[in-house]
């Protein structure tokens, strides 16, 4: 093996680990966030769990990515650590996948079927298919397809150039030489983990040693503790994540941990006593990709097999080892946990996490306001100082959100997620907005109570009907933004011209009772500051609802948008319009 040998290693290396990450990039977006929903929602059943987790990995390609993925639900409150053991079990079984469909670039045969098997038959048409799908489709979901299609056949490729470029390596004495030593139990597995930790995958490191096998100086002695080490090593990635994280989320990466390494010391005690009475004379066979993947696959089940009954002592082991800490968080920032770092990787995911957090922020503001409401008759300082909370928190979903939104921006998104993200964005602000409002009626109930001063029952009753019609427009623009309902978002701005013309009309007949004594300039104040704050709010909830009506559209613009579909020429707007009329009419 010469220089340029190992120049095309190092190639075919680089081919193998982008293609990787090519097919698993595509996966994660057709899938779009829901199998990690999946995950989230079907794991009280621990087999169950097991099952999922395996699946979502085989799809996924990733143990690593599935694990940290499950230390992020953990880390975030969606998930509790015992559920999170059986997915973690599961990830090691269907990261297995990979190695068989790596097994087969070692087909051989000289028939038409065994040919057309071996990747270097099918891959160059799946990467054709793959490309044509790229540069010739529109929708996201057949890009993405393409994505995997070529994905895999550069992982092929990068196989095949590997496995050929080590193969001179059989006639080099001092190379099977080296590889000898790792048949000792105690090295094999500590290469094996290094390698792994090195380069966070044991899909990848399992692959490297099936090229290896290519040399035909690999041996069931060496490969059987390289692989119980490459199971240890792909924690590291789970460890890494859980770094800065919470309690709970550095327990699932112990359990991670645990898991593999009880599971190697009981399978490697077990085999190696065998071995010692029996005597396996198969570890001195050359083994092939296929007997890899045989391995890898036979390890992961039986360890799961034998450890799933002790799930609840892995948990109970991971809590010895992170010990319980006193902090006390408020329901805000419980609710801001969903936010976490780690699922910035599947920005659909992350996504579904914003717009949950989005509708939680939504629900604070329209509460603040329906509060401030009650305060204008019934003025009460435990309500008032709950309003002025729910400000402060509103607050703090709008900075978290906004930061979080503008990493995932960062990310490489489909034109959908993209616009999502954006209506995302704006509707912050008008939600933010909506709670400052709400702070606006507390300050002038507040006024009244202080001083002893109170709207006459004419009054009170137009700011009724006032009140009631926000009330409905902020309930619509909620239920609109949290199912993203167009149909429901379309119904907004009919009411809030409604609101509009009840603003106009509840201040002209303030101005008669003004003039005939029946009302006092102060109210008068205090109920202008108060009116405007109503209409702000309608004027919050219209922009929302033109968020959502824009949602698959490049740009966000309430007013140009209002202007260019003329929804108040529209037949359908104007009946709506006097429905709304006709229920909030002042007598």
């Amino acid at each position: 093996m010469d220089f340029f040998d190992v120049l095309t290693m190092i190639g075919g290396l680089a081919f193998f680990l982008y293609g990787m990450h090519i097919m698993g990039d595509g996966l994660e977006k057709l899938s779009g966030g829901k199998l990690e929903r999946v995950l989230e929602k079907l794991t009280k059943n621990r087999i169950m769990a097991v099952l999922l987790g395996a699946a979502v990995t085989a799809v996924i390609q990733s143990s690593s990515a599935t694990t940290v993925m499950v230390v992020g639900f953990v880390n975030s409150g969606i998930m509790k650590l015992n559920q999170a053991i059986g997915i973690i079990m599961g990830a090691n079984i269907g990261t297995t996948v990979t190695s068989w469909l790596l097994s087969l670039t070692a087909i051989e045969g000289s028939s038409f079927f065994m040919r057309l098997l071996k990747p270097s038959s099918f891959s160059p048409v799946l990467a054709l298919i793959g490309i044509g799908l790229i540069l010739f489709t529109k929708k996201d979901k057949k890009k993405n397809i393409g994505s995997i299609l070529v994905g895999f056949a550069i992982l092929m490729f990068g196989m095949q150039t590997m496995s050929g470029a080590v193969e001179p390596l059989k006639d080099v004495p001092e190379f099977t030489a080296i590889l000898t030593k790792f048949s000792n139990p105690i090295l094999g597995l500590l290469v094996g983990a290094l390698v792994t930790a090195v380069i966070q995958s044991s899909s990848a490191s399992v692959g490297i040693l099936q090229a290896l096998c290519a040399t035909g100086a690999i041996r069931f002695s060496s490969a059987f503790p390289i692989i119980m080490g490459q199971n240890i090593g792909t924690c590291i990635t789970a460890i890494i994540s859980s770094i800065g994280a919470g309690r709970d989320a550095k327990r699932a990466a112990a359990v991670h941990l645990y898991f593999n390494i009880i599971g190697t010391a009981i399978f490697m005690a077990v085999f190696y006593g065998l071995n010692a009475v029996l005597d396996f004379t198969f570890l001195e066979n050359t083994v092939d990709a296929a007997g890899i993947a045989t391995i890898h696959t036979t390890f992961n089940i039986i360890t799961t097999v034998i450890l799933l009954p002790f799930g609840n002592v892995l948990e109970k082991l991971a809590v010895m080892t992170i010990k319980d800490k006193t902090s006390q968080l408020t329901a805000a920032e419980k609710d801001l946990q969903m936010l976490d770092e780690r699922f910035l990787d599947s920005p659909g995911y992350a996504i579904m996490q914003c717009k949950e957090a989005s509708a939680k922020m939504a629900a604070l503001a329209a509460d603040a306001v329906n509060m401030s409401f009650g305060l204008i008759e019934s003025f009460d300082e435990k309500t008032a100082d709950r309003i002025i909370e729910i400000e402060n928190e509103v607050d703090m979903f709008e900075d978290k959100l906004g930061t979080y939104l503008v990493k995932i921006s960062g990310k490489n998104l489909s034109p959908e997620e993209g616009h999502t993200v954006s209506m995302l964005l704006h509707s912050l602000n008008d939600f933010e907005r909506i709670s400052d409002h709400a702070v606006n009626i507390l300050d002038a109930a507040k006024e009244l109570y202080e001083k002893e001063i109170s709207f006459s029952e004419i009054g009170l009753n137009e700011i009724r009907v006032y009140t009631d019609a926000v009330s409905e427009i902020l309930d619509i623009t909620m239920k609109a933004f949290d199912n993203m309902d167009k149909s429901l978002a379309v119904t907004v701005e009919p009411l809030e011209d409604v609101i509009d013309d009840l603003n106009i009309e509840i201040k002209e007949k303030h101005i008669k009772r003004l003039r005939t004594g029946a009302c006092t300039t102060e109210l008068g104040f205090i109920l202008s500051d108060m009116s405007t704050s109503f209409e702000r709010i309608a004027d919050h909830c219209s922009n929302i609802a033109i968020y959502v009506l824009q949602a698959d559209q490049e740009e966000m613009d309430p007013h140009n948008f209002l202007l260019q579909h003329g929804m108040e020429g529209n037949k359908d707007f104007q009946e709506r319009y006097l429905s709304f009329k006709n229920k909030y009419r002042i007598d």
